[in-house]
């Protein structure tokens, strides 16, 4: 039996690449464990997006260096920087594993662990929690959009999106395990099919979905030039597709987001959200935004802060620009000072707190069906989740007081009762 510890650092892509490798080892032959002195390997699944997810993702193998296992580094990081990784730690029992070597990692593993049982990398075949409730589930992978300030087409390559019936079998398989909440994720999940098919594309994935009856279909990362009204009116005409709009515009000057290379206006991303209030009222917006892009001007910067001031977004993710090498912006002129960058963020954060608190006090007195996703019991609050929130850190929390014993993946009924600028507090709507 080997035992093994897995850390899987970065978004819930990696997350799937995660379950994947997990579902990758037999449970008859491996062993999962949290303690280091009982574990034989290591799988770490690094980030490799910005700096501060690379360092965060360089220090963790750092730390699990010392204890002299054999380690298998793979994920974002190996594949934007194997060959400097292997020349930097200099570790024989560090093994670096590209992405584009997942087909692969099976006889890797297989070879360093002198085992030849490790299964080969299979999205069909993911190790879930013993009760999954909530799960991701990808659509495509890669971007071709290349933005001029973002590395992911330098790592996970251009979109290619899966076929229907690969993500529609996924699906129907996380339904009888239980899941009751589904995710649908991509680096570009709007633009999904057209490069696959004449007349299927993201509406019509979702429809399919919906169809199979979870209790929340959720979509996440969607680029605003491929939403339309077909989908918006999809988004519209089943109830168990959230009205939950993930819009990471990136910025609101035309001049920056020409600069960015976002196929995008300021005129177009109101006239999209008019669009979509129009059709949902109670539609749930939410943003990233980037400041600090090389030549962004103060003027450029009260444009965004008006921006969002104008349309009051519900959840906000905001990030200083960070310099990566291979992308457009890497070389231009007029970087930004890393103080001003930080300066610009904290006054765009304080105004969406100021936003955020108004908008959840909207909710006030709202009845949401929600699904019970924790429990803490040094302060015995339940975490529940519903329309509202998605389940990747960035919307806050809902949580609900009840002396009741609630099943974690149970459907509850919730009253909201209270408010912060990040939360939401609830009770159970008898």
């Amino acid at each position: 039996m080997y035992c093994g510890i897995l850390i899987s650092l970065g978004c819930a892509k990696n997350e799937i690449d995660s379950e994947i490798v997990l579902g990758m080892l037999p449970p008859t032959d491996f062993k999962i464990t949290q303690d280091i002195n009982e574990a034989d390997f290591i799988i770490i699944n690094t980030c490799g997006f910005i700096l501060a997810s690379k360092q965060e993702s360089i220090d963790v193998i750092s730390e699990y260096e010392q204890y002299h296992k054999e380690i298998f580094v793979i994920g974002c990081l190996s594949e934007r920087y194997q060959a400097d990784l292997i020349k930097a730690f200099n570790n024989p029992q560090l093994h670096f594993v590209k992405i584009s070597e997942y087909h692969r990692l099976n006889e890797i593993i297989n070879e360093v662990l002198n085992t030849n049982v490790v299964a080969p990398f299979n999205p069909l075949k993911r190790m879930m929690p013993p009760s999954p409730y909530s799960a991701y589930l990808r659509i495509s992978e890669g971007c071709s959009n290349h933005c001029s300030f973002c590395a992911i087409p330098l790592i996970r390559g251009h979109f290619h999106s899966r076929k229907k019936e690969d993500i529609l079998l996924e699906a129907r398989w996380l339904k009888a395990l239980g899941v009751k909440e589904i995710i649908l994720i991509s680096q570009d999940s709007s633009h999904y099919g057209f490069d696959l098919y004449p007349d299927y594309h993201i509406e019509d994935l979702l429809a399919d979905i919906a169809k199979l009856d979870f209790m929340m279909v959720r979509l996440l990362y969607l680029y605003v030039d491929a939403i339309n009204l077909p989908f918006i009116q999809t988004m519209k005409k089943y109830p168990n597709i959230v009205p939950y709009f993930d819009l990471p515009f990136q910025h609101a000057s035309n001049r920056i987001l020409k600069a960015m290379n976002r196929h995008g206006t300021k005129e177009g991303y109101l006239a999209l959200i008019k669009k979509i209030k129009e059709e949902i009222p109670e539609a749930i917006l939410r943003s990233t935004f980037i400041v600090g892009y090389p030549s962004e001007s103060q003027e450029d910067f009260l444009e965004l802060i008006d921006f969002i001031q104008e349309v009051k977004f519900d959840h906000l993710g905001a990030f200083t620009y960070s310099r990566e090498e291979g992308t457009l912006a890497y070389s231009l002129p007029q970087q930004v000072k890393e103080k001003t960058k930080q300066k610009r963020l904290d006054i765009l954060l304080k105004t969406q707190k100021e936003i955020a608190l108004n908008k959840k006090q909207a909710h006030l007195g709202e009845k949401m069906k929600a699904l019970v996703v924790n429990f803490d019991p040094t302060l015995n609050y339940y975490l529940v989740r519903s329309y509202y929130n998605a389940p990747d850190g960035v919307d806050g929390n809902i949580y609900l007081k009840t002396e009741k014993d609630l099943a974690l993946g149970e459907i509850i009924q919730v009253k909201i009762v209270d408010c912060s600028p990040y939360d939401l507090y609830a009770v159970i709507d008898d």
